[in-house]
């Protein structure tokens, strides 16, 4: 069978109604290639004045990987990072040892009404890189291979696919194509990675004749070939790679290969021992847990 595994999300509020659908991790998957943190937010729309700022907070152990489909968002960060994000760019965030940043709605949308869309994954780093320098790349829109396969739109936002390479930068085998077919329209997908999955953003999708619900995550048996048919005007991305390496401890924004590492991570928050962002002079507190919890495995 093609389709292996269906995952249905959940909806979590980040703050001030805003609401995005988690895929990743679940307790059916906790990862699909080095993918182990998926978003979708939106389409929202936007009322003057709201108030949808997510204000300072850290990671370790991974890289964010920021894509908007509408609106934009002004990213800035402990390394002195002031970057506006819009629609078609690819926005990779690596935090290595540890980064902090906040994401803000740009003074010019703040009192205009506006509609904002995207998805936010978040990659885990292979062991030799957890504890890299931090560092943010930027790859605009029209940096990013673009391009029709038997008339579908396809996008190479990470990895190589169809004979085209991304320029973002990986740190293990990584997929993440967003594609777009007109109603009736059908796209073949070979060579998939050894683990990979496809997610609808908008339309009605088949895999091989079988239907994908929106907001639903379908895991992929890639040994074979799927085609991929929209019964109407659809878009969807296909997001994947080689599994990790090793087991990762998740908690909150921290993700290492070692638990003592996520637990120290916390404390570092606690204690302000991370750089702060230039001009913020906010902060997100660290959760609390019981005591007895530890890191969830991944």
């Amino acid at each position: 069978m093609t389709i292996s595994t269906i995952l249905k999300g959940h909806d979590k509020d980040l703050g001030g109604g805003f609401i995005v659908r988690r895929y990743l991790p679940s307790a059916v998957k906790q990862a699909v290639g080095p993918f182990i943190f998926f978003d979708h937010f939106g389409p929202i729309d936007v009322a003057p004045g709201a108030d949808h700022d997510v204000r300072p907070h850290p990671h370790i152990g991974l890289a964010t990987v920021t894509y908007l489909f509408e609106g934009a968002m002004d990213h800035r960060d402990s390394l002195g990072t002031v970057q506006r994000i819009e629609p078609g760019a690819i926005n990779l965030m690596t935090s290595g040892k540890g980064i902090v940043h906040s994401e803000r709605t740009p003074k010019d949308l703040v009192d205009q009404p506006h509609r904002t869309h995207g998805l936010q994954l978040w990659v885990a780093l292979p062991k030799a890189f957890e504890e890299c320098e931090p560092c943010f790349e930027h790859t605009p829109s029209a940096q990013i291979p673009s391009f029709q396969v038997d008339g579908a739109s396809v996008r190479v936002l990470m990895g190589a696919a169809f004979g085209k390479t991304s320029p973002v930068k990986t740190y293990s085998q990584t997929l993440y194509l967003d594609v777009a077919l007109k109603a009736d329209q059908e796209i073949g997908l070979a060579g998939l990675p050894e683990e990979a999955a496809i997610y609808p953003i908008s339309g009605e999708l088949e895999i091989d004749g079988v239907p994908l619900a929106l907001h639903t995550m379908a895991l992929l048996d890639t040994r074979s070939a799927q085609r991929v048919l929209a019964r109407s005007a659809a878009q969807f991305v296909v997001v994947g790679g080689e599994p990790l390496d090793g087991r990762r401890y998740m908690f909150w924004n921290f993700v290492s290969s070692r638990k003592e590492r996520v637990v120290q991570a916390g404390e570092d928050w606690e204690a302000m021992r991370f750089a702060q962002v230039p001009g913020e002079t906010e902060r997100i507190p660290l959760p609390r847990r019981p005591a007895d919890k530890e890191p969830t495995p991944l």
